[in-house]
């Protein structure tokens, strides 16, 4: 499950901005990788006042940060349209100039995570995972309304 966090600061996000980055963020993640919607979660944290520091200076301009953890094995061009898209998407619903908004990827081998309980698959083979999820967490799932 692709993990981004997004971090604001010197701007508040309201909650239906926080919604629709995470909707643009998912549905960017499915477009660009062919993973499922399902997988991708999004946090958010925002910086408390005079936090933010660029240069080793005090920053009061807006900025918003994407920090994305994905598995590796995708194509390089995939995730360029993925960081792309991210920070379009950003700007339009949070209003933050482009050269405030950075966004960031990094890979992490499958093997390497455990997600549902379980080691991620390869890209690619995320059916046959997904039918191995339990019945219980399907209900939760479906109770939050994702689509598995």
């Amino acid at each position: 499950m692709p993990t981004y966090t997004v971090t604001s600061a010197n701007v508040s996000l309201t909650a239906a901005q926080e919604s629709e980055i995470a909707a643009g963020i998912t549905e960017a993640h499915h477009q660009n990788t062919g993973a499922p919607g399902f997988f991708a979660q999004v946090l958010f944290a925002a910086l408390p006042e005079r936090r933010h520091y660029i240069g080793g200076k005090l920053n009061a301009t807006p900025h918003i940060y994407v920090h994305g953890l994905i598995r590796a094995g995708r194509k390089p061009a995939a995730k360029s349209g993925l960081i792309r898209q991210f920070a379009s998407k950003v700007q339009e619903i949070a209003g933050v100039g482009a050269e405030d908004i950075w966004v960031y990827v990094q890979d992490i081998p499958p093997e390497q995570m455990i997600e549902f309980g379980r080691v991620l698959p390869e890209p690619g083979a995320e059916e046959q995972w997904r039918n191995g999820l339990s019945e219980l967490k399907r209900q939760q799932l479906a109770a939050a309304g994702v689509a598995i």
